[in-house]
Protein backbone atom coordinates (compact mmCIF):
# COMPACT_ATOMS: atom_id res chain seq x y z
CA UNK A 1 0.00 0.00 0.00
CA UNK A 2 3.13 2.09 0.95
CA UNK A 3 4.55 1.46 -2.40
CA UNK A 4 1.42 2.33 -4.39
CA UNK A 5 1.41 5.60 -2.25
CA UNK A 6 4.57 6.56 -3.38
CA UNK A 7 4.42 6.23 -7.24
CA UNK A 8 1.27 7.96 -7.24
CA UNK A 9 3.06 10.82 -5.36
CA UNK A 10 6.04 10.54 -7.88
CA UNK A 11 3.73 10.80 -11.15
CA UNK A 12 1.94 13.79 -9.49
CA UNK A 13 5.40 15.33 -9.01
CA UNK A 14 6.43 14.77 -12.72
CA UNK A 15 3.03 15.96 -14.17
CA UNK A 16 3.01 19.33 -11.68
CA UNK A 17 6.79 19.73 -13.14
CA UNK A 18 5.43 19.14 -16.64
CA UNK A 19 3.28 21.99 -16.26
CA UNK A 20 5.19 24.28 -14.09
CA UNK A 21 7.61 24.43 -17.62
CA UNK A 22 4.86 24.54 -20.06
CA UNK A 23 3.86 27.85 -17.77
CA UNK A 24 7.24 29.09 -17.76
CA UNK A 25 7.34 28.33 -21.68
CA UNK A 26 3.83 30.17 -22.46
CA UNK A 27 5.09 32.92 -20.41
CA UNK A 28 8.24 33.87 -22.29
CA UNK A 29 6.28 33.51 -25.63
CA UNK A 30 5.16 36.87 -27.04
CA UNK A 31 1.46 36.63 -28.18
CA UNK A 32 1.94 36.19 -32.16
CA UNK A 33 5.01 35.41 -32.47
CA UNK A 34 7.06 31.71 -33.01
CA UNK A 35 10.39 33.71 -32.43
CA UNK A 36 12.63 32.60 -29.49
CA UNK A 37 15.33 34.77 -28.25
CA UNK A 38 18.46 33.82 -26.27
CA UNK A 39 17.09 35.12 -22.58
CA UNK A 40 13.70 33.16 -23.59
CA UNK A 41 15.96 30.09 -24.06
CA UNK A 42 18.38 30.41 -20.87
CA UNK A 43 14.34 31.04 -19.13
CA UNK A 44 13.28 27.47 -20.03
CA UNK A 45 16.89 25.69 -19.44
CA UNK A 46 16.51 27.15 -16.38
CA UNK A 47 12.83 25.82 -15.73
CA UNK A 48 13.89 22.36 -16.93
CA UNK A 49 16.76 22.43 -14.80
CA UNK A 50 14.14 22.70 -11.43
CA UNK A 51 11.38 20.99 -13.05
CA UNK A 52 13.43 17.36 -13.84
CA UNK A 53 13.03 14.43 -12.01
CA UNK A 54 15.72 14.25 -9.15
CA UNK A 55 14.94 9.93 -9.99
CA UNK A 56 16.04 10.71 -13.58
CA UNK A 57 17.75 13.57 -14.36
CA UNK A 58 18.15 14.89 -18.31
CA UNK A 59 21.53 13.90 -19.70
CA UNK A 60 24.46 16.73 -19.28
CA UNK A 61 25.10 15.96 -23.48
CA UNK A 62 21.23 16.89 -23.68
CA UNK A 63 21.71 20.21 -22.39
CA UNK A 64 25.24 20.76 -23.99
CA UNK A 65 23.43 19.55 -27.58
CA UNK A 66 20.43 22.08 -26.75
CA UNK A 67 23.04 24.58 -26.39
CA UNK A 68 25.35 23.72 -28.93
CA UNK A 69 22.09 24.17 -31.69
CA UNK A 70 21.02 27.17 -30.02
CA UNK A 71 24.65 29.06 -30.36
CA UNK A 72 24.32 27.55 -33.93
CA UNK A 73 21.40 29.22 -34.40
CA UNK A 74 22.03 32.55 -32.97
CA UNK A 75 25.32 32.75 -35.12
CA UNK A 76 23.27 31.76 -38.61
CA UNK A 77 20.82 34.76 -37.63
CA UNK A 78 23.83 36.99 -37.18
CA UNK A 79 25.62 36.12 -39.94
CA UNK A 80 22.19 36.65 -42.22
CA UNK A 81 21.99 40.22 -40.56
CA UNK A 82 25.45 41.12 -41.71
CA UNK A 83 24.94 39.83 -45.14
CA UNK A 84 21.65 41.63 -45.72
CA UNK A 85 23.96 44.79 -44.43
CA UNK A 86 27.09 44.20 -46.64
CA UNK A 87 24.33 43.77 -49.54
CA UNK A 88 22.96 47.01 -48.48
CA UNK A 89 26.49 48.62 -48.81
CA UNK A 90 27.33 47.20 -51.90
CA UNK A 91 23.67 48.09 -53.92
CA UNK A 92 25.14 51.95 -52.88
CA UNK A 93 28.44 51.13 -54.23
CA UNK A 94 26.88 50.03 -57.30
CA UNK A 95 25.06 52.77 -57.54
CA UNK A 96 28.30 55.14 -57.22
CA UNK A 97 30.31 53.10 -59.70
CA UNK A 98 27.43 53.63 -62.12
CA UNK A 99 27.21 56.97 -61.80
CA UNK A 100 30.50 57.42 -63.22
CA UNK A 101 29.06 55.92 -66.80
CA UNK A 102 27.31 59.48 -67.06
CA UNK A 103 28.14 61.29 -70.30
CA UNK A 104 30.23 57.90 -71.63
CA UNK A 105 28.91 56.27 -74.86
CA UNK A 106 28.08 52.33 -74.52
CA UNK A 107 27.07 49.68 -76.98
CA UNK A 108 24.11 47.24 -76.36
CA UNK A 109 21.35 45.71 -78.57
CA UNK A 110 18.16 47.74 -78.81
CA UNK A 111 19.74 50.99 -78.74
CA UNK A 112 17.57 53.65 -80.99
CA UNK A 113 20.02 55.27 -83.51
CA UNK A 114 20.15 59.29 -83.19
CA UNK A 115 21.15 61.42 -85.68
CA UNK A 116 22.49 64.44 -85.12
CA UNK A 117 23.91 66.94 -86.80
CA UNK A 118 23.78 64.84 -90.23
CA UNK A 119 26.61 62.80 -89.08
CA UNK A 120 26.73 59.25 -89.85
CA UNK A 121 25.37 56.17 -87.62
CA UNK A 122 27.33 53.38 -87.36
CA UNK A 123 26.16 49.87 -85.50
CA UNK A 124 26.78 46.37 -85.81
CA UNK A 125 24.57 43.47 -86.17
CA UNK A 126 25.36 39.93 -84.28
CA UNK A 127 25.67 37.11 -86.67
CA UNK A 128 26.82 33.71 -84.71
CA UNK A 129 26.36 31.57 -87.60
CA UNK A 130 26.89 34.02 -90.56
CA UNK A 131 24.43 34.65 -93.29
CA UNK A 132 23.95 34.47 -96.70
CA UNK A 133 22.53 37.65 -96.99
CA UNK A 134 21.18 40.73 -94.33
CA UNK A 135 18.54 43.73 -94.98
CA UNK A 136 18.24 46.51 -92.58
CA UNK A 137 15.24 48.49 -92.31
CA UNK A 138 15.17 51.78 -90.70
CA UNK A 139 12.26 53.53 -88.91
CA UNK A 140 11.45 57.03 -87.75
CA UNK A 141 10.04 58.25 -84.27
CA UNK A 142 6.36 57.71 -85.98
CA UNK A 143 7.46 53.67 -86.67
CA UNK A 144 7.35 54.69 -90.64
CA UNK A 145 9.77 53.09 -92.62
CA UNK A 146 12.40 55.31 -94.09
CA UNK A 147 15.74 53.75 -95.50
CA UNK A 148 16.24 49.65 -96.55
CA UNK A 149 20.09 48.83 -97.18
CA UNK A 150 20.96 45.24 -97.83
CA UNK A 151 23.75 43.27 -97.84
CA UNK A 152 25.17 39.92 -99.31
CA UNK A 153 27.26 37.09 -97.30
CA UNK A 154 28.49 37.39 -93.79
CA UNK A 155 30.95 35.57 -91.81
CA UNK A 156 29.68 34.56 -87.95
CA UNK A 157 30.48 37.96 -86.01
CA UNK A 158 29.65 41.21 -85.52
CA UNK A 159 29.66 42.80 -88.87
CA UNK A 160 29.67 46.59 -88.63
CA UNK A 161 27.47 49.40 -90.67
CA UNK A 162 26.95 52.65 -91.34
CA UNK A 163 24.21 54.94 -91.71
CA UNK A 164 24.35 58.05 -93.91
CA UNK A 165 21.43 60.00 -92.65
CA UNK A 166 19.81 59.70 -95.95
CA UNK A 167 16.35 57.89 -96.75
CA UNK A 168 15.46 55.75 -99.76
CA UNK A 169 15.37 59.08 -102.42
CA UNK A 170 18.66 60.33 -101.46
CA UNK A 171 17.07 63.23 -99.57
CA UNK A 172 18.66 63.97 -95.93
CA UNK A 173 16.59 63.62 -92.99
CA UNK A 174 15.93 65.46 -90.43
CA UNK A 175 18.25 65.26 -87.04
CA UNK A 176 15.80 62.64 -84.14
CA UNK A 177 15.88 59.03 -82.77
CA UNK A 178 15.50 56.08 -85.65
CA UNK A 179 14.89 52.70 -85.45
CA UNK A 180 17.14 50.32 -86.94
CA UNK A 181 15.76 46.38 -87.77
CA UNK A 182 17.93 43.71 -88.76
CA UNK A 183 16.63 40.48 -90.30
CA UNK A 184 19.53 37.70 -91.51
CA UNK A 185 18.92 34.91 -94.29
CA UNK A 186 20.31 31.42 -93.05
CA UNK A 187 20.14 28.51 -94.76
CA UNK A 188 17.02 29.99 -96.63
CA UNK A 189 15.64 31.04 -93.60
CA UNK A 190 14.91 34.63 -92.57
CA UNK A 191 14.88 35.65 -88.63
CA UNK A 192 15.33 39.05 -86.94
CA UNK A 193 18.78 39.59 -85.25
CA UNK A 194 20.03 41.86 -83.00
CA UNK A 195 21.67 45.41 -83.84
CA UNK A 196 24.15 46.98 -81.58
CA UNK A 197 23.79 50.73 -81.52
CA UNK A 198 26.12 53.17 -79.79
CA UNK A 199 24.53 55.85 -77.55
CA UNK A 200 25.50 58.56 -74.63
CA UNK A 201 24.42 57.61 -70.97
CA UNK A 202 22.14 60.24 -69.69
CA UNK A 203 20.99 58.96 -66.25
CA UNK A 204 21.41 55.64 -63.97
CA UNK A 205 18.74 54.23 -61.54
CA UNK A 206 18.01 51.33 -59.51
CA UNK A 207 15.13 49.08 -59.53
CA UNK A 208 13.07 49.51 -56.19
CA UNK A 209 12.14 45.76 -56.32
CA UNK A 210 14.64 43.38 -58.07
CA UNK A 211 17.97 46.33 -57.52
CA UNK A 212 18.99 45.94 -60.95
CA UNK A 213 20.67 48.56 -62.08
CA UNK A 214 19.04 50.43 -65.45
CA UNK A 215 21.25 53.28 -67.22
CA UNK A 216 19.26 55.54 -69.82
CA UNK A 217 20.81 56.96 -73.09
CA UNK A 218 19.96 59.50 -75.91
CA UNK A 219 16.81 58.91 -77.31
CA UNK A 220 15.02 58.39 -73.77
CA UNK A 221 15.65 54.48 -74.07
CA UNK A 222 16.18 52.67 -70.71
CA UNK A 223 18.30 49.19 -70.84
CA UNK A 224 19.74 47.37 -68.01
CA UNK A 225 23.15 47.91 -66.98
CA UNK A 226 24.18 43.74 -67.85
CA UNK A 227 22.75 44.25 -71.36
CA UNK A 228 25.31 46.46 -72.32
CA UNK A 229 28.29 44.99 -74.38
CA UNK A 230 30.92 47.73 -74.56
CA UNK A 231 31.69 51.32 -72.98
CA UNK A 232 33.15 54.04 -74.63
CA UNK A 233 34.75 57.25 -73.64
Amino acid sequence: MTTASTVSTSAMANLASITRTSAAKAAIQPKGSDAMGKSDFLTLFTAQLKNQDPTDPVKNEAFVAQLAQFSQLEATTNMATSLTQLATSMQGDRITSAAGLIGRSVTAAGLPAVLSGGLAVSGTVSLPNGASSIQLDIFNAAGTPVRSMAAGSQQPGTPSFTWDGLDNSGNTLPDGVYTIAATATVAGAKSAVPVNMTATVQSVSTDAITKDLSIQVQGGKSIPLASVSSFGG
